[in-house]
């Protein structure tokens, strides 16, 4: 607990969006559980500005995306979606500046659920 206190502001704005029982990251970040009960692996990471977004899914019932904003090297934003499809797009007054035809800065891709059918969100950065 003593390194991911470092690592996490400790006013950290967290989000979650899902099942109420499936805020796993949150239980195993405020030491509620241990992180046995449910294994993150992700199968994709990508940085996209201030933003670490990593996705994985295990088989056709489990889906997730966590979005971590950091600042100075420390988490200060922490959002998790479960089972829910996510496109980030670029909200920025110089994104629109540049005249972009698509704003989709990261979406979901899930190669196992493309059948699947889960709410959507769009997260603005």
């Amino acid at each position: 607990m003593g390194t991911v206190a470092k690592l996490i502001a400790s006013d950290l704005e967290w989000w979650f969006h899902g099942p109420p029982q499936c805020q796993h990251m949150m239980r195993i970040l405020t030491g509620e559980s241990s992180h046995t009960k449910f294994k993150f692996e992700p199968r994709s990471i990508e940085v996209v500005g201030d933003c670490v977004i990593a996705e994985g899914w295990e088989g056709a019932q489990v889906y997730w995306v966590h979005v971590w904003t950091l600042k100075d090297g420390v988490i200060t934003q922490f959002r998790e979606y479960f089972n829910t499809w996510l496109t980030v797009k670029d909200i920025s007054p110089h994104g629109w500046e540049i005249r972009h035809e698509n704003h989709t800065l990261w979406q979901s891709h899930p190669r196992d659920l493309f059948s699947r059918s889960l709410p959507g969100l769009i997260l603005g950065i």
